[in-house]
């Protein structure tokens, strides 16, 4: 039981190591090619979208129809609603928190009040990626510690880890060109990845010491990374489908191709 929640403590450590080498570019590039970051975040989508039904809903589903007193489908729906709505209402802090920053410092300082809405966004929405992390490994306390269990929780850390590479790069790169030197756009970059760890402890914990909730903690864990890679992934990834048609999208094919693979192949 310990060892889950040090296995997901592992795991989200490297999801912020990750975060730390996107946010290291600003230290060798003034500007990482936007073609590679944006193969990353499609591939990341891809395999965010396949984990989150192969890996989280679909596990939440047969855990509810054994356990649960509501039928196994309301448990799944009402757990990945509440997933996306808490990212949702963190969204909505986001947009409120800048408002009150324009507010108080008046216009002049837009740009730089945009990187630190950048950076409390990017820091905000890591933390379900991280609770995501630490529900995957917590839930193998409750069925046999199988391969293919293993192997899904980390697919679904190594799917949040390719995702927090530009992510570490967008906050240091803009940094670095606001002025501020390379080893402290560096350290605020990684920064913005600590909070997963945390959060990831705390995930895994929850659902080993109380096993009712841990088929809506896979679902919410679910809605989490669908909202995140639906409205913030890919979008991002398509701003240069224009001069790079179909490149980003074959990374979102290729990154759910590979984790229906695992995941069906293992299973």
């Amino acid at each position: 039981m310990n060892n889950l929640v040090i296995y997901a403590l592992i795991a989200t450590l490297g999801t912020w190591f990750v975060t730390s080498l996107g946010a290291a570019t600003v230290v060798f590039f003034k500007s990482p090619s936007s073609k590679v970051l944006n193969l990353m975040l499609g591939f990341a989508s891809g395999v965010m979208i396949a984990a989150s039904f192969w890996s989280l809903l679909q596990p939440s589903i047969e855990l509810a129809e054994e356990t649960s007193v509501l039928p196994s489908y309301l448990v799944a729906t009402i757990g990945f609603v509440l997933g996306a709505v808490f990212m949702w209402i963190s969204d909505k802090i986001v947009t409120l928190s800048r408002r009150k920053l324009y507010v108080s410092q008046g216009d002049h300082n837009e740009r730089l009040n945009r990187i630190i809405m950048l950076v409390l966004s990017i820091t905000l929405h890591n933390i379900p990626e991280g609770l995501a992390v630490g529900v995957a490994f917590g839930a193998l306390q409750s069925s046999n510690f199988t391969l293919e269990n293993l192997m899904g929780a980390i697919t679904i850390a190594v799917g949040i880890g390719l995702q927090n590479f530009p992510e570490g790069a967008a906050i240091s790169i803009p940094l670095r060109r606001e002025g501020y030197s390379r080893k402290r756009s560096f350290f605020i970059g990684q920064a913005s990845g600590l909070v997963e760890p945390v959060a990831g402890v705390i995930g895994a914990i929850s659902v080993i010491y109380i096993q009712t909730i841990l088929p809506y903690a896979l679902a919410f864990a679910a809605g989490c990374m669908i909202l995140v890679a639906v409205h913030e992934l890919i979008p991002e990834c398509q701003q240069n489908k224009d001069t790079h048609p179909y490149f980003a999208t074959m990374g979102i094919v290729a990154g759910f191709a590979l984790m229906m693979l695992l995941d069906v192949m293992l299973g």
